[in-house]
Formats: structure tokens, sequence, C-alpha cells
């Protein structure tokens, strides 16, 4: 459906460890890297890009509603994604666990990162 998704952040550093860190878990590795950007993907496929907010026209904001889904192979790598975003930086938007309003497998955690957008990862799979 998308080719990829770039997000604008106030501290590349900051940000390049933050999702180095949340990402690993759900098998996104850091592909691609400029002095003022880098991409995530699954293997070579840079999907995520994320780059400093001066590299765009108008400063990006994370937007009210906006809200970013990142899929999970297991629950064990949602609870993973979770600790490792807590541990650098993000603010709990919604602890690792099932949301049945959504389907009866629906096993998710959601986070703010740094520069505040709403990150989430999910599972769909039963436990």
């Amino acid at each position: 459906m998308f080719d990829h998704l770039s997000l604008g952040v106030a501290d590349l550093s900051r940000s390049l460890a933050f999702y180095d860190a949340i990402l690993a878990p759900l098998s996104f590795t850091r592909c691609f890297a400029l002095p003022h950007m880098a991409a995530y993907g699954p293997g070579q496929r840079p999907m995520f890009w994320i780059a400093h907010k001066a590299e765009f026209s108008t400063p990006p904001q994370p937007a009210i509603g906006f809200h970013l889904a990142f899929q999970a192979e297991s629950r064990q790598a949602v609870d993973e994604f979770y600790k490792a975003a807590i541990a650098h930086g993000a603010t709990d938007d919604g602890p690792p666990g099932l949301r049945p309003h959504y389907h009866p497998n629906y096993y998710a955690a959601f986070v703010l990162d740094p520069d505040g957008y709403r990150i989430e990862a999910v599972c769909h799979q039963p436990a």
C-alpha cells in the first residue's frame, strides 16, 4: 500500500538511538544513512525514514491523530519494543497487552517517541 514513510525529528542522534533500539525487536534495522537522515527496514529495504527537521521545507510536528504501527512477529517482540522504548526516553501511551475491542488476538503497546509521535508495535498472532 505504501512505499515509505518519513518523520522529521528535532535531534537526529537521539532519534537514531531510540529507533535503533525499538525497531530491533521488530526485525527492522538501519539500512541507509546520510548525515541528516537515515532509513530502517527489513533487510536492505528502506521503508521508515527519519530526518532532521531542517531537511523539510516546513518544520514537521506530530499531528493530532498521527499513529504509526509496526507489525511484530510475536507478543514477546511487542514487549521488547515497549521496554526498549521506555528505556530510551519514550512516554508510555499504553503498555503491552490485549486489545480485544479490535480483535481477540490484538496484542499491542503504544508509546510517544521523543518528538511526540505515537508509535505502536502490534502482534495479531494468538499466544
